[in-house]
């Protein structure tokens, strides 16, 4: 909505912006082909092709010795080449590891709608068809895919001396003619397979049309020589593959989307500081590196051509080189923040971002030096009304709550729950370690309704407690309806009404709640509750402390962090009920001191004594690499005392040097860890990962304390 300057979301808040930049890349045109999108495996976004392609191997292992795997991959790019080369590598590899006499070779189709790699110089086009040939992958070219149906592709087949195979044309009866009447079944135009693979002439996003914004006639966003949107609102720039520069056309490839990365942020930069922005010109001619995906490339730069092994190790080292930028090389942001790091040299006076921004931003600047405390660091009510008015969704209501958020009072009227139950209050506050407001809401309220599942209690109320550091009122009203429309989303789920709650200033961003819920006497879990002979089930990986740490220090991979706020982000309730319909009477939530500290906890009201086992313990993708690399929470060595309770760690730390200390990593909205009996706990297990726990596991069993001081054992 470049109007209201939003960014419109499914499933989350809009977010507001002062200047925007888009660059969200394109993707396989598969909803231009009917029955693409069902029935292909498109090579964008590349995390989905990668589970795809698991997949792929997974049914090839499991191919008939009689039966070749057919695969067609669609699209006579580049990326369609090497896609068909490496994977005609990867296939070689897997029959050679089991035995050539158990694997039929895959049977391997390029189909292109016009010639192979059109658009490149021609000595990488008769390179690569050499090597294809030589290798027994086929080639289709000037055939166009117009239909994808369960195993058959359907195309529109080139009429007599318009295709070829070898670069030159035929005249109906030469190779390329021959091989695709062989292809195509019968007078159909049909190609069958048993994978297809797209990687097709990209499109931009649909929605990008429904913007507003000045796009060319394919639909990618049109911007100027300054990166800025051509003909649109100012304050809008883009780069890379979604954009298009009319004075500056070229391919849709990386090697010129990564060259715009500094001319953009210093034009944002420029823009934010109100000077004049820089035109950039996009290299004319380019390397193209093409591997055959077995350490062999084929080149070119304008009229220039090669090949060789030595091509790949370049293009190796180019490609290592730059993804070294997003990881090894980045500054070190510890001695950043220890302030032994090297730092910018600014000249006196405000920053010309605040001069640009206008009087507001100077006022604030002046008013930062000096902020009042107590009352006078509270938020103002119109902000705060502002706030809760754009919050979705909205809290729910519950007839046990008389006042809350509704009607509000100086406190919440809360009705007493009834005979046979009992009331349970928990809260649980932290400083932001995420940089989105409305995620680190979600895994906040998670967080503090951890310590009453655990209970084996219902959620009822929750009070806000919330610090926001200074800003503009508007930004405030911003973070506020970010932070508690994930946070209500949350709870709401739950079936918790919010009720209430503060909001002050403070140096940063920090979100708790105080909780309120009610358990049956006869079903309350708790730390003493563990019985010997117990299973220790544990419902979710560990590792967030780690991968928070490294997170910070730029030493984690994205994949990691973003699977480790999708464990910290997943609600509990139903972990709690599936363990106390399999009898679970000792029960905890894994949070700040860690699994061995929370142990620990458990075994001392129990009078029991615990055997972990080491190798059962589930960890989240990364926090094996990110310990092994030294890295661990500010926390860790605070933890680190609760070593003194495992009676062999000696043994431990000799074993595991690099592993032990994912045992008192703290965890951020931790799983559930809880005693269940040794003959139901399989089962349990089982039902735990078939309801969205799938890291769930038995990580150790309950014993009488032994002649042991310490009351923990790790094996």
């Amino acid at each position: 909505d470049t109007k209201a300057r939003r960014v419109q979301f499914a499933g989350r808040p809009s977010i507001s912006y002062d200047v925007l930049s888009i660059d969200i890349g394109i993707t396989p045109g598969s909803e231009q082909v009917p029955g693409a999108r069902e029935h292909t495996i498109p090579v964008k976004p590349i995390d989905r092709f990668v589970a795809n392609f698991d997949a792929m191997l997974e049914r090839y292992r499991a191919q008939d010795a009689s039966t070749p795997l057919r695969v067609v991959i669609v699209g006579g790019g580049a990326g369609g080449a090497e896609i068909a080369l490496s994977l005609h590598h990867r296939l070689e590899e897997e029959r050679t590891s089991r035995g050539h006499h158990q694997l039929p070779p895959a049977e391997i189709t390029l189909v292109c709608r016009g010639q192979l790699l059109t658009g490149h110089a021609s000595y990488a086009r008769r390179a690569l068809i050499g090597i294809m040939k030589q290798k027994g992958i086929k080639i289709v070219e000037h055939c166009t895919v117009v239909r994808v149906d369960k195993g058959m592709l359907t195309v529109e087949a080139p009429r007599s001396g318009t295709h070829s195979q070898n670069g030159g044309s035929t005249q109906g009866k030469g190779e390329g003619h021959q091989l695709q009447q062989q292809l195509l079944q019968g007078n159909n135009n049909t190609v069958p397979f048993d994978v297809c693979m797209l990687c097709t002439q990209a499109s931009a996003a649909p929605w990008l049309k429904l913007t507003g914004l000045p796009t060319d006639p394919q639909g990618f966003l049109a911007i100027n020589e300054c990166l800025q949107s051509e003909g649109g609102p100012p304050e809008v720039f883009a780069a890379g593959d979604v954009a298009s520069c009319a004075k500056h056309p070229r391919p849709k490839a990386g090697v010129f989307a990564v060259r715009q990365g500094p001319p953009l942020s210093a034009n944002l930069r420029r823009f934010l500081s109100g000077e004049p922005l820089e035109p950039f010109v996009p290299q004319s001619t380019w390397l193209s590196l093409i591997t055959t995906g077995d350490k062999y490339c084929v080149g070119t730069k304008g009229w220039i051509g090669l090949q060789g092994a030595w091509l790949w190790s370049l293009k190796d080292y180019i490609d290592r080189a730059f993804m070294r930028k997003y990881g090894e090389d980045l500054p070190d942001m510890m001695k950043m923040m220890s302030g032994t790091g090297a730092k910018a040299q600014r000249p006196p006076g405000p920053p010309p971002v605040f001069g640009a921004a206008g009087p507001e931003a100077l006022a604030l600047l002046a008013e930062s030096k000096m902020r009042c405390g107590g009352c006078g660091a509270k938020v103002g009510a119109s902000v705060l009304a502002a706030a809760l008015a754009q919050v979705h969704p909205r809290p729910i209501s519950r007839p046990d709550v008389v006042m809350g958020l509704e009607s509000p009072d100086d406190a919440a009227l809360i009705r007493p729950p009834p005979p046979g139950k009992l009331l349970v209050q928990s809260v649980d506050f932290f400083r932001a370690f995420w940089d989105d407001p409305y995620i680190l809401g979600k895994i906040a309220a998670n967080h503090a309704l951890g310590d009453v599942w655990a209970m084996g209690a219902k959620p009822v109320s929750a009070l806000a407690l919330a610090v926001v550091p200074l800003m503009a009122d508007r930004l405030v009203t911003e973070e506020l309806t970010q932070l508690m429309s994930g946070a209500i989303e949350v709870l709401n789920e739950s079936g918790c009404a919010l009720v209430g709650g503060h909001t002050c200033e403070g140096p940063e961003l920090a979100l708790g709640f105080s909780v309120t819920g009610e358990v049956a006497e006869a079903g309350v879990m708790s730390k003493g509750g563990l019985r010997s002979g117990q299973a220790l089930v544990l419902t979710k990986p560990l590792g967030t402390g780690t991968l928070l740490a490294a997170a910070m220090q730029g030493k984690a991979k994205g994949r990691w962090v973003m699977g480790a706020l999708s464990e910290m982000a997943k609600p509990s309730g139903k972990a709690a009920d599936i363990l106390a319909s399999y009898g679970c009477t000792g029960c905890t939530d894994v949070t700040g001191f860690g699994l061995l500290g929370h142990l620990v906890e458990m075994t001392k009201p129990s009078q029991v004594h615990a055997e972990l086992f080491m190798q059962s313990v589930p960890l989240l993708s990364g926090a094996q690499d990110t310990l092994t690399a030294g890295v661990t929470s500010s926390l860790h060595a605070q933890n680190a005392r609760a070593a003194a309770s495992v009676h062999n760690f000696d043994q431990v730390l000799q074993k595991h040097p690099q592993l032990w200390p994912i045992l008192v990593d703290p965890q951020t909205g931790g799983g559930l860890l809880a005693g269940v009996a040794w003959e139901k706990a399989e089962a349990c297990v089982q039902e735990l990962r078939e309801n969205g726990y799938g890291s769930a596991a038995i990580i150790g069993k309950v014993a009488q304390p032994g002649n042991a001081g310490s009351p923990i054992l790790i094996s």
